[in-house]
């Protein structure tokens, strides 16, 4: 939670943080703020336009600004995505193929996931072939030798919203 100072507006709000890359439409979830990046905060809050300055606190507001910037612009359609990883072991290799076990634990996971492209520690890329069993194993195909203790990874991508904070106000003492 922080409280934001915008203008002359000031709310509390939780903000959600993302790279700051102006040549996309789709922009990464950040965790943690690094200190000396520049990101993004992404917040639900009364409609301002730009340029307006912009300071956010911590909540107890007794310490200086935690940070300082400027209001990018408002628009509802900037898509923020959390990247999630999914990871499997191979269990049995040869040459390029390999069977796969502890990423999904059913056959009807493994045909959903199908079309999405896998990758490995070591570089590969690959494909599902086809499920194996009733557990949730499955045939891949790689693009080069695989090896037994390499890491099978499947990336998923979902939208993330900022979190709601209720009513837009803070009292001012």
């Amino acid at each position: 939670m922080l409280v934001l100072q915008a203008g002359f507006r000031r709310y509390a709000a939780r903000p959600i943080f993302s790279e700051d890359n102006r040549r996309s439409t789709k922009h990464k979830l950040e965790r943690f703020v690094q200190p000396g990046r520049q990101v993004v905060a992404t917040v639900y809050a009364p409609a301002m336009y730009a340029p307006c300055p912009l300071l956010a606190f911590l909540p107890d507001g007794e310490a200086p600004p935690c940070h300082i910037g400027a209001l990018l612009s408002v628009d509802a359609d900037r898509i923020i995505l959390k990247r999630i990883l999914l990871t499997g072991a191979p269990f049995r290799c040869h040459k390029k193929k390999a069977s796969v076990r502890w990423m999904f634990f059913s056959p009807d996971d493994v045909r959903w996931f199908k079309p999405v492209e896998l990758h490995t520690k070591f570089g590969r890329k690959g494909h599902i072939r086809s499920s194996l069993g009733t557990h949730g194993y499955m045939k891949c195909y790689f693009d080069g030798t695989m090896q037994q203790h390499d890491t099978v990874c499947m990336s998923l991508y979902k939208r993330a919203f900022p979190k709601w904070s209720g009513p837009f106000s803070y009292e001012c003492e």
